[in-house]
């Protein structure tokens, strides 16, 4: 078993592709067939394996998100960090913070249009936890 923690630098709201962040910790593992688990150590972002080639499946996304969890909502008493906090912790819950890919050949084994995603859901940058756990032979 290998596990690792991935630290990645935001840009606010929006995807951040960490496909390859990720695939360096599996080869560095030296595991050839088994599985990468990851969780991510906060509640107001994501993980997400979606389409890697079209840019605007990722835009529908977040169109999508705030339609579900609009900012500034009357109804949300918790807005402790401003007005996109509790919409934050809404997306968070609907789209998961773990994922299990996996590893055969020594590599993630992602279907050609698929990346594995930091999905932030606060509007400024802040810095993310990924911890990676690899296990297999």
């Amino acid at each position: 078993m290998h596990q690792q923690v991935l630290e990645i630098e935001g840009r606010g709201r929006g995807f951040t592709d960490v496909s390859d962040a990720v695939q360096r910790v599996v080869a560095a593992s030296g595991v050839r067939t088994g599985l990468c688990h990851l969780f991510l150590q906060h509640t107001s972002a994501s993980l997400c394996l979606t389409e890697n080639a079209a840019p605007d499946v990722r835009a529908d996304l977040e169109s999508w998100a705030q339609m579900l969890a609009p900012d500034g909502e009357r109804r949300y008493r918790h807005d402790d960090e401003g007005p996109d906090d509790m919409p934050a912790h809404i997306r968070s819950l609907i789209a998961g913070v773990e994922l299990t890919v996996p590893i055969g050949a020594g590599r993630l084994l992602l279907g050609t249009w698929q990346g594995l995603y930091l999905w932030e859901h606060r509007r400024y940058p802040l810095r993310r936890r990924i911890v990676v756990t690899i296990h297999g032979a």
